[in-house]
């Protein structure tokens, strides 16, 4: 039996911002009208890929301190945000709908099916019991204010309906055709950027060794003092892997500017100080003095990376660790720990990517995620401009910011 609606209530995009504002509205007014609005034919698309179709839910991180630290946009806006909804809550959320989630051992959070369909059919199945009109393969072409304070909308230039709150959760504002509109109703852009991106290299360190990976890497611009830390895999393109998508993400602006053609440096052993490295060749030097550098696997790297970073610090892999000289060792250690590659462009999953920028933050009252210049205007997830690194944090923000606005719209 169809609802008597109190408010008809139109939130735009049917990602994960979008649907826990459109569940949370109807969750908490149930005489709401709710219409979900997105333009493509799939909902929750990048829930449907992300890690590696497994759903990289959330984080376990529980303090809302330590947790906003992971934002290198909307830390301090969120850190007050994450009082009201974090991972936590996030969990307890999907409990209730009997949607169990594990922690693996770097944090990230998955549905213990290791499946995103599980995610995409509990929101589905919500929606429908929550009565949300879920209007699929429709674009928003603008959004004008009436007389009366409520919105209206034009639809695929076929369409055109009021409502008296609009929630937008487009995602990356990247091409979309409501940027005029969100300008004419006063609010400001900070431009785009892609964040989260792997690094192209033409490096002959690297040449073969696609799909070799490290655990605990850290990379830099500029100074290892402002460094990201984490595993690194090589990919036939160039680096990848959670410690270059960490670095991509903080220095996304700087980047840019760049072009994407950029020095990096890498410390192979992140873990191990340098004195540490020099100790155990000189220990080597004693007590394994005939032994190849070629035959001895030191730190648990790959056996060909080794060899490779060898070559390349012009030391042959048949030296024996007594013919190992001071000048050759000091290179050695240079390559392990301060290694300086060339990046020669980027590589975006262009249906996964991040983008930086975005609605200006200053410009949204966080404590409602309402405008500071239009009344019933709310905004949700990516399309303002907050971004967090990988491991479960930019669906975090999109839950915790879709279920602020679904709360102020409920009231």
């Amino acid at each position: 039996m169809p609802k008597k609606a109190s408010k008809k209530i139109a939130i735009i995009g049917g990602g994960a911002a979008g649907f826990f504002a459109a569940l949370t509205l109807s969750e908490l007014d149930a005489e709401a009208e709710v219409h979900l609005f997105e333009k493509r034919n799939q909902w929750l698309s990048k829930v449907k890929i992300s890690g590696g179709g497994r759903c990289n839910v959330t984080h376990h991180c529980f303090d809302p301190k330590a947790l906003s630290e992971k934002y290198p946009r909307g830390s301090k806006e969120l850190r007050a945000a994450f009082h009201t909804w974090q991972p936590q809550d996030t969990i307890d959320w999907f409990a209730q709908r009997k949607i169990q989630l594990k922690a693996e051992s770097d944090g990230r959070m998955f549905p213990t099916t290791d499946d995103s369909q599980t995610i995409i059919d509990c929101f589905l199945n919500q929606a429908q019991k929550s009565q949300i009109k879920l209007r699929k393969g429709l674009g928003i072409d603008g959004i004008s204010l009436n007389p009366d304070g409520s919105f209206l909308l034009e639809i695929n230039d076929e369409e055109k309906t009021s409502y008296q709150s609009v929630c937008l959760a487009l995602g990356s504002l990247k091409s979309s055709p409501l940027e005029r509109s969100i300008a004419n109703l006063g609010h400001s852009l900070e431009s785009l950027a892609p964040s989260l991106f792997a690094f192209n290299i033409n490096d002959t360190r690297t040449f073969g060794l696609s799909g070799l990976s490290v655990p605990n890497a850290k990379v830099w611009l500029n100074s290892p003092k402002q460094s990201q830390t984490g595993p690194l895999l090589i990919t036939h393109r160039g680096m990848s892997g959670p410690a270059i998508l960490k670095l991509s993400a903080w220095e996304a602006r700087t980047l840019q500017a760049q072009n994407y053609h950029f020095d990096f440096s890498i410390n192979w052993l992140a873990h191990i100080p340098k004195t540490s490295i020099e100790d155990t060749f000189e220990k080597h030097r004693i007590e394994n003095g005939k032994r190849t550098l070629k035959n001895t696997l030191l730190f648990d790297l790959p056996r060909r990376l080794w060899e490779s970073l060898l070559v390349y610090a012009k030391i042959s892999p048949e030296t024996t660790w007594s013919q190992l000289s001071k000048k050759s060792s000091e290179a050695l250690v240079k390559e392990l720990t301060e290694g300086l590659y060339k990046a020669q462009g980027k590589t975006t999953n262009k249906d996964e990517f991040v983008t930086c920028g975005g609605v200006k933050r200053q410009e949204i009252n966080f404590k409602r995620m309402e405008s500071k210049f239009v009344p019933n205007l709310y905004f949700a997830g990516e399309c303002i401009d907050l971004d967090g690194i990988t491991g479960g944090f930019n669906f975090q923000a999109a839950w915790t910011t879709g279920r602020i606005a679904g709360m102020a719209m409920a009231e």
